[in-house]
């Protein structure tokens, strides 16, 4: 598959946002608290499976009332609620990787927002009406498949060319590129949406733990992650790498470089989960769906504890 023609501007933290976020300021056409509320959120009955055969799942709220006040949105989001697409969790969620979209999840919900979590899996459509799309890490003969599908499908491209976010990780971050050696040796096409490509390496894989400094431009802290892959990604002229590494290996080619993205796409070997490591992650996808600047504060509490203890493990001395 071609890589999209035309490239917008990428996202920049230090421009203004069309529209900020401002909790005095009501914006037009938003969500109104004064409607009736959907049904609380229960966290024990896992998220129903999306399915063209039944309606979407039911819509959660946080357990308090939402306050008076409103939240700013990007043209794609048309209600209250942040639709979540998890990509092919039966075959790419390695390493725990479906935290992800709990990390998400969570954060949204500390701000005040619903979600719409759809899970999709490898025998479904994937919407194209999602805000935010995670794809996971996977073995080789399920990467193959997803990939197939993926391109079969034409749902997550087309998503992306409406302007979705999309966030993969190892596997998925493979596929969101040109090509990837499969597991039958073979060049595997991917999606395109990244102008990177994967070949495979042939020194030892690329295994332990990460820190790496990501790009200034998309004003996050230092990342840490685990990384655990054989292949080595090139990097293109339509792309910039989302960090450079300090520890570890990243994409493998020697050049320091970890990670892709391109305006809304981006890819990156960590696991960890890494929204977990990284929560700050987690609310840059958020901040990119709502089109806004800046979110409220939410507790980061355990998350700190869990970076604090990583980022000091993998300082140590070997």
């Amino acid at each position: 598959m071609s890589y999209p023609s035309g490239h917008p501007q990428q996202y920049n933290p230090q421009q203004p946002a069309p529209q900020q976020y401002n909790p005095q300021q009501a914006a037009p056409q938003q969500y109104n608290p004064q409607q009736a509320a959907p049904q609380q959120y229960n966290p024990q009955p896992a998220p129903q499976q999306y399915s063209q055969q039944q309606p979407a799942p039911q819509q959660y709220e946080p357990q308090q009332p939402a306050p008076q006040q409103q939240h700013g949105r990007s043209s794609r989001m048309s209600d209250s609620n942040l639709r979540l697409v998890w990509v092919y969790p039966d075959l790419l969620s390695t390493y725990g990787d479906r935290g992800n979209a709990l990390v998400v999840e969570r954060r949204a919900r500390q701000r005040g927002l619903g979600v719409q979590r759809i899970d999709v899996r490898s025998d479904q459509a994937v919407p194209t009406s999602g805000d935010i799309y995670l794809i996971g890490g996977g073995e080789d003969r399920p990467q193959r498949l997803a990939a197939e599908r993926l391109r079969n499908d034409s749902g997550l491209v087309r998503a992306a060319e409406n302007g979705a976010i999309i966030f993969a990780v190892c596997a998925g971050y493979q596929i969101l590129g040109r090509e990837f050696i499969n597991d039958l040796g073979e060049r595997e096409a991917g999606l395109g949406l990244l102008d990177v490509w994967t070949t495979r390496g042939e020194g030892a894989r690329c295994v332990g733990d990460v820190l790496a400094e990501v790009d200034p431009r998309l004003g996050l802290p230092q990342l840490t992650g685990f990384e655990n892959h054989q292949g080595v990604t090139h990097l293109g002229q339509g792309v910039s790498p989302f960090a450079n590494v300090q520890v570890g290996r990243g994409n493998g080619t020697g050049d320091g470089t970890e990670g892709a993205w391109r305006d809304t796409v981006f890819g990156t070997y960590l696991h960890g989960p890494v929204m977990a490591r990284n929560p700050a992650v987690a609310d840059m996808l958020i901040k990119l769906a709502l089109d806004v600047n800046a979110l409220p504060p939410a507790d980061t509490t355990w998350y700190d504890a869990l970076r604090a203890e990583r980022i000091a493990a993998t300082r140590q001395p070997a």
